[in-house]
């Protein structure tokens, strides 16, 4: 469990970084008004939700370089490299032409007319750090732990905050004789700090002389493109799975009133900071179960695999603890003080929060067996397993416990924790067949 808690730390670090940049850049757009408030969390939402999706295609870099690392075949890692450097250009196009022309997507959301223009504003500006985003500090973060440079997430990422809160300050309202972009200098304030860490990063594997034969000059390879891509796309298609299931629940939570939504909106977002904990978990998981197969020592990934999900299991059971002890406390970070205008939301965020205590534990099982899985290079059975409990059982589940159990909201959540269940009870188990 240390080494796979050494290895999962830098990981958490830079997803929460990640989350970290959306969110100050929605803090700083407070001060300009509920409209740009409203546009640029939205675009900044969508910008982050794609590019974790396709982050995730581009996991079979890590866990092919960890294989070929643990096998000794150093040699064919650069062409690894090279080849998942392809896959994230190639990845990046279509994200960028869609950032560019986001009307279609917004109004079949049933968005007005002023907030897709003022979307499309935003998303014009932050489409430029798609590279960044994705030939950077996505495949930086698949890459780095599988040839043993993890510890560089620890270096950057926190600078990289600190930068981009200077940087939407300075960008949105200006400093000194500089008088800021307003709106659009929030999102030109997330490419700058993306692609930033991409060239800090990227400058400092390139450059070290103790890794940068990883990264020597090779021709991308078809045959490594395809393998990747058989590991990657499923799981970014697990990814795309899951969020769809979060945002259908949070249509169902809209249909029930406007702060059974901010309720579920808090309960949510307070979930989904403590859940890059397993997800790091999960990628670490992915690593050393890949380095032990190339090794051909089973019984090391066996036990690789299962240290992460009992870590995985043992930071949720403490966060929902904690969840259950003190909903109050996370409430009041969203709501501020408890008025007689907010007292049913808070309530509402505060039940919600003790039935995410349980949610968690099921979720953060189920992302560390995923990720032990991929490390076995098995991601197409987890994908097909996945979207089962996830749709065929927690969808309906929830949409039954709300409405037809009346339970509400409670339901809708409860609904989630069966689905989470079922698929955490069905992965562990494949990954105990298969190891």
């Amino acid at each position: 469990m240390t080494e796979t808690a050494k290895l999962a730390a830098p990981l958490a670090l830079a997803l929460l970084a990640e989350m970290a940049m959306g969110l100050i850049s929605t803090l700083m757009l407070g001060g300009l008004g509920a409209q740009a408030l409203a546009a640029g969390g939205l675009a900044t939402n969508l910008f982050f939700t794609f590019l974790i999706i396709l982050q995730g295609a581009l996991s079979g870099a890590g866990v092919l370089a960890a294989t070929e690392i643990g096998a000794q075949r150093a040699p064919l890692v650069p062409a690894i490299y090279w080849s998942g450097m392809a896959i994230a250009a190639g990845l990046a196009l279509p994200l960028f032409v869609l950032l560019s022309m986001p009307g279609p997507l917004l109004h079949a959301m049933g968005q007005n007319d002023a907030l897709v223009s003022d979307v499309g504003r935003y998303l014009h500006v932050l489409r430029w750090g798609v590279p960044g985003g994705l030939v950077g500090v996505g495949m930086m973060r698949q890459f780095l732990p599988a040839i043993g440079l993890q510890r560089l997430l620890l270096w950057v990422m926190p600078a990289g905050i600190a930068v981009h809160a200077a940087l939407n300050q300075m960008l949105i309202h200006g400093i000194g004789g500089f008088a800021g972009f307003g709106f659009e200098g929030s999102a030109a304030a997330i490419v700058v700090t993306l692609s930033g860490l991409a060239a800090g990063m990227l400058g400092f594997l390139h450059g070290h002389r103790t890794f940068r034969h990883f990264v020597a000059p090779a021709w991308p390879r078809l045959a490594l493109i395809r393998a990747m891509l058989v590991i990657g796309l499923p799981v970014g298609a697990t990814f795309a799975v899951e969020v769809g299931l979060f945002l259908a629940i949070g249509i169902l939570a809209g249909a029930l009133g406007p702060e059974v939504l901010a309720a579920h909106t808090i309960a949510l977002s307070v979930s989904s900071v403590t859940f890059m904990v397993p997800l790091s978990i999960g990628q670490a998981a992915n690593v050393r179960v890949a380095n032990a197969m190339g090794a051909g020592n089973h019984a090391a990934a066996r036990r690789a695999g299962f240290s992460a999900i009992g870590l995985s299991m043992a930071f949720m059971v403490a966060a929902a603890l904690m969840l259950r002890l003190t909903p109050g406390v996370f409430v009041a970070a969203y709501l501020g003080k408890k008025t007689a205008a907010n007292a049913a939301t808070a309530a509402l965020a505060s039940r919600l929060l003790r039935v995410a205590g349980m949610f968690q534990v099921a979720d953060g099982t189920q992302v560390a067996a995923a990720g032990a899985l991929r490390g076995l290079q098995d991601t197409r059975v987890p994908l097909i397993l996945a979207s089962i409990g996830y749709w065929g059982v927690g969808f309906w589940a929830g949409r039954y416990f709300a409405f037809n159990g009346g339970l509400g909201a409670v339901g809708l959540w409860w609904g989630l924790c069966v689905g989470l269940a079922a698929v955490a009870v069905c992965l562990t188990a494949r990954f105990a067949l298969r190891s």
